[in-house]
């Protein structure tokens, strides 16, 4: 979109932000809003089959694309996956090293803190979620001479990316699950990444199966996440 107010400063173009004035009444009441609906999501690992419209998953992606990266080179790449083939390809890699991980490299506290979560080895839901979105970060670009370029903050960028895509699958009416087998490298053989593309995160997304339980979790308060320096 056009900007008749654009300026020019030191050969680069910036324009007027422009966001509504609202009161602290309005405030308090919009960010308590926020709070409260986020604070209904929550990991759901049971999803029905029901397809979603591409329309939502591009506006998904987007919404992701919006968050803040070091330089603004957002390095990312998000591969949404439908086919059930590589789905099942996924979830037999993604089982491999889960079985490693219960069995032989997760501490046994670990494995204790797990359990009221119902979390185990076996991920069904990589077959079942009627996609997945696997989020893969970019340690380097390469530019039209094939050059390699560093990307700059490049786990905190992709991190905040992935929190706005969860906030919008929420958003949406959708669920997921955040899922990361460690290591993750299968995922970028199976989809055949770039060399300069690194697995983050694998989201399974989807409408939640009817009906479906979730753990009774409790969140820490805001005194015990929150310091005041007045």
């Amino acid at each position: 979109m056009a900007h008749n107010n654009s300026r020019l400063i030191k050969g680069y173009t910036y324009i007027p932000y422009e966001q509504e004035m609202i009161s602290s009444e309005e405030m308090i009441a919009k960010s308590d809003d926020f709070y409260q609906w986020l604070n209904q999501r929550r990991s759901v690992r049971e999803f029905s089959e029901r397809p979603i419209p591409k329309q939502v998953i591009e506006n998904l992606i987007m919404t992701a694309s919006t968050a803040p990266s070091g330089a603004h080179k957002q390095p990312w790449s998000f591969c949404v996956v439908s086919n059930p083939e590589l789905k099942t390809k996924i979830r037999h890699a993604a089982e491999k090293e889960e079985k490693e991980n219960y069995e032989y490299r997760m501490s046994d506290r670990w494995k204790k803190d797990l359990a009221p979560l119902g979390t185990n080895m076996h991920k069904p839901f990589l077959e079942i979620a009627p996609l997945l979105i696997v989020v893969f970060k970019k340690a380097y670009e390469y530019d039209e001479k094939g050059e390699k370029h560093k990307n700059y903050y490049v786990n905190e960028s992709v991190g905040i990316a992935s929190g706005f895509l969860i906030s919008a699958i929420h958003n949406a009416g959708l669920v997921t699950l955040t899922h990361t087998p460690s290591p993750m490298n299968f995922l970028a053989d199976i989809l055949k990444r770039p060399s300069n593309e690194r697995a983050f995160l694998l989201l399974p997304v989807g409408y939640p199966k009817q009906p479906v339980l979730v753990p009774d979790i409790k969140r820490k308060e805001c005194k015990e996440v929150c310091e005041y320096y007045d």
